[in-house]
């Protein structure tokens, strides 16, 4: 047996081309200042403030809240990168996990990262991360500086009189301003994380009396819900729970309404329902914060995986996980990326087949689904879908009124409109139809979207009269028929103004 003694090397890294490593995250500035936004909330803010700032050679963004601040031992610790053991156990609210997030976020957008902090009955304290004073420094030392940035020194009075919170300025903005980058683009660059955050904190700033209230250049950020719970047209299914080895996870489907049912306000808040097909799937929260938006999470069916098709663009899966299966769900570090455990796969592929069918008969239907009259009864559609072994056809109902009024009529005349039938039925350009729709311009306008009551008066008054005829119906048998049946169901004082006597 050897006897060997082995020597042991301590090989630091050089700090400037580690962090000039770590800016290569995949960050965007929405993301990053998303990150910053956790900490808040894990400090106990209330409020904070986003600020662009573009004003002469100034350049600059903060974000200040109203936490409850550090001493200075506890903002040398926060600005020490891995200064968390993400295996350490975190309180509810906590939205980190490895003690990078504040770091990384900011270096991927500048090179100057100073911070501000005053707790109650403390005085203030400042710490600064400059990335040019690293590269300067021949014996790569990490070194953090006390002396605040340029414009943060500027907003240091102002910030002296708050009771408490703390404040993030970015400096030298080398990775958002580059060349050609000019004072609209980055007034647009507001607007993006504007939406980036009314999506990612929606659960915060939601309801009469929000949890969080969020600002950027002073203007409020209103919440963006993906499930348009407070529409009368959207469908959920009931809140399902589920144990796993890093705590219990719940899950609840949506439907969302179609296009039709939809008003200019909803298009607003929404955005173009012509752009949701990339929107579907589960929304994975942790803690109520939004870490993935949109995917079906690698489920499919056949070893094949689930892409993003117009037939499911309404279905939307809630799905919320605590921060205890972070390893479960190989969470990383940006928290935009998160893979279910394999024992859990089974019920959230059955959950969303669930909510995909309902989806894809909503969008197929255009938010008929399973509708029904007062009466109880089932809404006859004109069309039906044929599944056979190998293809899919449509069929005009022959049980519609107004089709069965025309067949049960003279025989030669009967013959003459299945003829016609049929040869509607082979000729519909489905193939049109489907690439209509898929390129945005959605599906054309059914009969009941906008016409005149006077024509389908007119309509209804013919389809009214021959059924009466020809199936030996009295008018009050055909008004409740016409009652259950398509597009008629939409025109319920018309059927039911139709005379007694013809």
């Amino acid at each position: 047996m050897s006897n060997q003694i082995w020597k042991v090397y301590d090989a630091p890294p050089s700090a400037s081309s580690m962090i000039e490593s770590l800016r290569g995250l995949g960050y965007s500035p929405a993301t990053a200042l998303a990150d910053l936004i956790d900490n808040s909330i894990a400090a106990g803010a209330s409020k904070v403030d986003l600020t662009f700032c573009w004003k002469g050679d100034q350049r600059y963004i903060t974000v200040q809240d109203d936490g409850c601040g550090m001493t200075d031992e506890e903002l040398f610790s926060a600005m020490r990168l891995g200064h968390l053991d993400p295996l350490g156990e975190r309180s509810k609210r906590d939205l980190g996990r490895f003690g990078l997030g504040l770091k990384t976020a900011s270096f991927s957008q500048c090179r100057s990262l100073t911070v501000l902090s005053k707790k109650k009955g403390h005085a203030s304290c400042s710490l600064r991360w400059d990335l040019d004073y690293l590269a300067a420094d021949t014996q790569s030392r990490w070194q953090i500086l006390e002396e605040p940035g340029k414009d943060a020194a500027t907003l240091r009075p102002a910030f002296e009189e708050i009771e408490q919170g703390t404040l993030v300025v970015w400096e030298k903005l080398d990775r958002i301003i580059t060349s050609g980058f000019s004072i609209d683009d980055f007034l647009e660059l507001t607007d993006v994380v504007e939406s980036h955050l009314a999506l990612t904190f929606h659960r915060f700033l939601q309801g009469t009396r929000p949890e969080l209230v969020l600002t950027i250049n002073g203007r409020r950020i209103r919440a963006r819900d993906p499930f348009m719970q407070e529409h009368p047209a959207t469908m959920s299914t009931t809140e399902d729970f589920l144990q796993t080895g890093g705590g219990r996870i719940c899950l609840q489907g949506f439907v969302l309404p179609h296009k039709d049912m939809l008003s200019s306000q909803d298009v607003n808040e929404m955005g173009d329902p012509a752009n949701w097909t990339e929107s579907q799937g589960f929304y994975v929260y942790r803690n109520r914060r939004l870490l993935v938006a949109g995917s079906w999470l690698g489920l499919g069916k056949g070893g094949r995986s689930w892409s993003k098709e117009e037939a499911y663009r309404l279905a939307r899966i809630r799905l919320d996980i605590p921060n205890t299966a972070d390893s479960d769900w190989k969470l990383d570090i940006r928290k935009s990326r998160a893979s279910p455990p394999a024992s859990i796969k089974k019920r959230l592929l059955l959950l969303a087949e669930d909510v995909r069918d309902k989806a894809r008969h909503v969008f197929a239907y255009r938010g008929a689904y399973k509708k029904r009259t007062s009466a109880g009864g089932e809404v006859e559609n004109i069309w039906e879908v044929c599944h056979g072994r190998n293809d899919v056809r449509y069929h005009i109902s022959r049980k519609h009124p107004a089709v069965e009024a025309l067949l049960a009529g003279d025989p030669e005349i009967g013959k003459a409109v299945e003829s016609l039938l049929v040869l509607i039925e082979n000729t519909v350009p489905v193939q049109r139809i489907w690439l209509d729709a898929a390129e945005g311009r959605d599906a054309p306008r059914r009969i009941d979207d906008a016409t005149p009551s006077d024509v389908m008066q007119e309509i209804l008054l013919t389809v009214y009269k021959n059924r009466i005829r020809h199936g030996n119906c009295t008018p009050q048998e055909v008004r409740r028929q016409l009652l259950l049946a398509e597009p008629f169901s939409e025109f319920p004082e018309l059927v039911e103004s139709l005379p007694d006597m013809i």
